[in-house]
């Protein structure tokens, strides 16, 4: 078993190691840079660690670049759903949107990665479509029960356009093709989402 370094056990420092080049994916990855061309050297040098340990903890670049993509996705995903919890069911929209759109604006990196339509990593492009389809069938879930409605094609086709769009408009606002300051971009979104609250779009 290994020994404690300087008061910090092994697998302490493991999971160091392991949140810096979490950190340095998340600065490459989101970066301003298109990383198609993603290296385990460019990766090591970002972190300041060496290939030992990169292997230490990812298998490849693959995995790695899945790692990043998903502590960002989950980390996004708990404030976003505590935020909604926390509001009136007339204010969940807003309080999601809220949370969404501040986080990407203080942390620019984070609405890079996940939203970018600039960005052409293979691995990257394969996992946000893999968590698209999941976020749609969650959205289809929350609209269900939140306005008691069933599923239906009509159901399939709303979610599918709306964060479509949504995501469309983040990667255009991230680009600065959208010029609105975040209150407004937020006001935008939540006023697009309105109809949202209105069963009768999902009957028939």
């Amino acid at each position: 078993m290994a020994r404690p370094y300087r008061g910090v056990d092994a697998s302490e420092r493991l999971a160091q190691r392991r949140q810096r080049f979490l950190e340095a994916g998340l600065e490459l990855l989101g970066g301003q840079t298109d990383p198609d061309q993603l290296t385990v050297r460019a990766i090591c040098a970002q972190s300041g660690l060496t290939v030992r340990y990169f292997y230490e903890s990812f298998t490849d670049k693959d995995a790695f670049v899945e790692a990043v993509f998903d502590t960002v996705t989950a980390q996004l995903a708990t404030t976003t759903q505590a935020a909604v919890a926390t509001a009136s069911p007339a204010d969940q929209n807003r309080a999601g949107i809220t949370n969404l759109i501040r986080t990407i604006s203080d942390d620019a990196r984070v609405g890079r990665l996940l939203f970018s339509q600039q960005l052409s990593n293979a691995t990257l492009l394969r996992l946000r479509l893999k968590h698209q389809g999941l976020f749609i069938a969650l959205a289809g879930r929350h609209i269900q029960d939140a306005l008691h409605v069933g599923g239906s094609n009509r159901l399939a086709g709303t979610t599918h356009f709306v964060l479509g769009g949504l995501q469309q408009a983040i990667s255009a606002w991230l680009a600065g093709e959208v010029k609105l300051g975040v209150d407004q971009f937020v006001d935008l979104l939540v006023d697009v989402l309105a109809d949202l609250n209105d069963p009768g779009l999902f009957r028939g």
